[in-house]
């Protein structure tokens, strides 16, 4: 027992340890428990400064800072409810239908548009918009299941689209770096889109239906819109040049949080932007930047502090890879990966999976880009929100509780691996990767 007191991983795994069982148990509001991660992590110097507080670096947190600078103008301006209007008229005349449209819009935006949190932050006050007029009010259970819809469909299923999602650019990176290896856009797409975004989608649409029961009442007259004002076309102007860069990144090497904070630092200006401080102090959650900026932090000290490799060498002495038995050797890799979920969160899963490829693929037969691409399915299927920082921006736009959101992360994890993950084997294997 001394000598596992006196383990150098033994305090860093227990300030982890304890801050992700508070994370998923809710005991504390998150960002109190981010606050204390911060503290305790510091004091007790688990790791540096600059690792601990590293989500404060991190595009992800900047991302999430202008989503909600931008989210309040868009409400502020009216450009929200305008693009509601045109929507609601369309997709408010049955349950199925709404929820359908807006899982089928975040995902669809997801091949222009590069940023998780950047989507979230633009369609979320549009949705909202949308409900209201659907006669759904904020804090019902319907309102949830839309705001959820936002949140899975964003980050769920864009795990199919190669540049879509920050996990997803890790894991590109490391299989680049480690391995030499260079994933292709449309070869990534075919893999992992007819289950993991068709069929998944599908899954998403009828669980929300179940849990989220609603009735929208279709408008009962078709308005006429009101002509633009000039804020709404200067913003209308502003997101289009924002979302131009963002879809052209690869040309300009400006990242999509560096072109978000320039456009929140426009939307903030005196007599050119469009919020006062006021509404900035109101509108923009700061608990949720503090929040993700914990979830960030957390990340990089599991991987800076040697808790991942240790997890990760165990769990490959413990798992059965066996390359006489293929199915349970994929039913393996993808359980390590939602293992490495609890402690590292998605965005951080890939960085260390990825460094053990050649150790599994050399236990189970698989060649090198298969095992690399069977993590796609576990750190894209969270079974706790807090494993995926767009879903818990998502809650907290839409005020969803944590109860709400943990709730549809299970059911949709159990129906993935229970119904996908075979579908997914057998996708793998009609392409000739297994």
């Amino acid at each position: 027992m001394s000598l596992w007191f006196s383990h150098p991983l033994f305090l860093p795994s227990l300030v982890v340890g304890i801050t992700i069982i508070l994370w998923a148990t809710s005991l504390l509001p998150e960002f109190i428990t981010a606050l204390l991660f911060f503290t305790v992590a510091m004091a007790a110097k688990i790791a540096p400064p600059e690792v601990i507080f590293g989500g404060f670096a991190s595009s992800a947190f900047w991302l999430v800072f202008s989503g909600f600078v931008l989210g309040v103008a868009i409400r502020k301006t009216g450009l929200a409810d305008r693009a509601a209007r045109a929507l609601s008229a369309r997709l408010t005349d049955s349950w199925l239908r709404m929820v359908a449209s807006v899982v089928l819009l975040s995902y669809a935006l997801a091949f222009v548009m590069p940023s998780n949190m950047g989507r979230i932050a633009l369609l979320m006050p549009i949705v909202a918009a949308m409900a209201s007029r659907a006669g759904i009010k904020e804090g019902t259970r319907p309102w949830y299941g839309l705001a959820l819809a936002v949140g899975f469909g964003t980050f769920q299923l864009s795990a199919t689209i190669l540049p879509a999602n920050v996990p997803n650019l890790v894991m590109s990176g490391a299989a680049e770096g480690a391995w030499g290896i260079h994933l292709n856009y449309l070869p990534y797409l075919l893999l992992h889109t007819p289950v993991l975004g068709w069929l998944k989608g599908a899954l998403l649409i009828g669980l929300i239906c179940w849990l989220f029961p609603g009735k929208p009442q279709p408008p009962k007259a078709v308005e006429a819109a009101p002509p633009m004002s000039g804020a709404e076309k200067r913003l209308a102007w502003l997101l289009a040049i924002v979302l131009t860069l963002w879809v052209t990144e690869s040309w300009h090497g400006i990242g999509p949080a560096w072109t978000g904070l320039a456009a929140a630092c426009v939307t903030l200006l005196p007599r050119v932007g469009f919020i006062s401080g006021e509404e900035f102090s109101a509108g923009v959650n700061i608990r949720t930047c503090i929040y993700v900026a914990g979830i960030l932090g957390l990340a990089i000290t599991v991987t800076q502090t040697g808790i991942g490799d240790a997890v990760g060498e165990a769990l490959l002495r413990v798992m059965p890879l066996d390359p006489e038995r293929p199915f349970t050797s994929f039913v393996a890799l993808t359980g390590i990966t939602t293992a490495l979920n609890f402690i590292m969160t998605a965005n951080g899963v890939p960085a260390l999976y990825t460094t053990f490829a050649q150790s599994f693929a050399e236990a189970t037969n698989f060649p090198l880009l298969s095992v690399i691409m069977i993590q796609v399915l576990g750190y894209s299927t969270p079974l706790l929100p807090y494993q995926a920082s767009p879903i818990v921006v998502a809650m907290a736009l839409g005020k969803v509780p944590a109860r709400a959101g943990m709730m549809l992360c299970l059911a949709l994890a159990a129906a993935s691996y229970l119904l996908l993950l075979p579908l997914d084997y057998l996708w793998y294997q009609v392409l000739g990767k297994l």
